[in-house]
């Protein structure tokens, strides 16, 4: 058996990879891309995805014509990320970085953080520090897409556990509620044939009125929340929590 050590830890995004960037997973994110309104910028922008894992958005952002950057302080995954580019021919750049410490000041346009990469971090300050991090990285005008499941759907969907099977590996997923909902635990156990993987991982979960808030706080103005990446309300038919805010003056 062996047990990884979660967010921080090479070994869990190497070990679940497979069933964290599905090749759905990477068409939706095409999709979007092409589509949303919420990811549409000025030609040429410079767009820093934060969190970017193997590249799942970084890649077609690259192809929609955006000057990407891509950070993340996984290894493993920007060598994932940087095969994925070069296998599409796209020309990003790739950085090593702690998003409680990456802040290059005023050097892009829009800073994106996908598909809850938010929260990770054990001290409250650290996540606030992330967000003001953010702030700091985009030039007068600059946009903030910030994307995760928010409080309100978690509740829908913490249920009993989950399983899920690719091909003849199966993962079993147990979520607890920490904290009178202020964190959530999420237990993994992957079996492929006799070898088993087990991953705890503990992150902060927000609600909308939470997360304006602290973007608020942060230094954003003009702070909007929307329940998908159409553009639609955040209410009881929302698919995701989606903050868009700008960096006034």
């Amino acid at each position: 058996m062996t047990r990884t050590g979660g967010f921080q830890d090479d070994d869990f995004w190497t070990e679940f990879h497979d069933f964290l960037f599905t090749g759905q997973r990477h068409t939706q994110a095409e999709e979007l891309v092409a589509t949303s309104p919420l990811l549409r910028f000025r030609p040429g922008a410079r767009v820093l995805d934060l969190c970017c894992g193997p590249g799942v958005f970084t890649v077609p952002l690259a192809g929609g014509g955006y000057d990407v950057t891509g950070v993340d302080v996984s290894p493993a995954m920007l060598e994932r990320a940087r095969k994925h580019s070069a296998d599409a021919g796209a020309r990003i750049t790739y950085v090593q970085a702690d998003a409680r410490t990456y802040d290059p000041p005023g050097g892009f346009d829009a800073v994106l953080n996908m598909f809850t990469s938010f929260g990770y971090f054990e001290d409250p300050a650290d996540n606030a520090q992330v967000l003001r991090n953010m702030h700091r990285c985009l030039t007068p005008g600059g946009t903030l897409v910030l994307d995760l499941a928010g409080k309100e759907l978690l509740a829908r969907r913490v249920t009993p556990p989950k399983v899920v099977q690719r091909g003849d590996d199966l993962l079993v997923q147990t979520d607890t509620v920490l904290d009178d909902w202020a964190r959530l635990r999420s237990d993994w156990v992957l079996v492929r044939g006799d070898h088993v993987t087990r991953a705890t991982l503990v992150w902060f979960v927000y609600s909308a009125v939470e997360l304006r808030r602290m973007a608020e706080e942060a230094g954003f103005g003009r702070v909007e929340v929307f329940g998908g990446f159409d553009g639609r309300p955040y209410d009881q038919d929302a698919e995701r929590l989606i903050v868009r805010a700008v960096r006034e003056g």
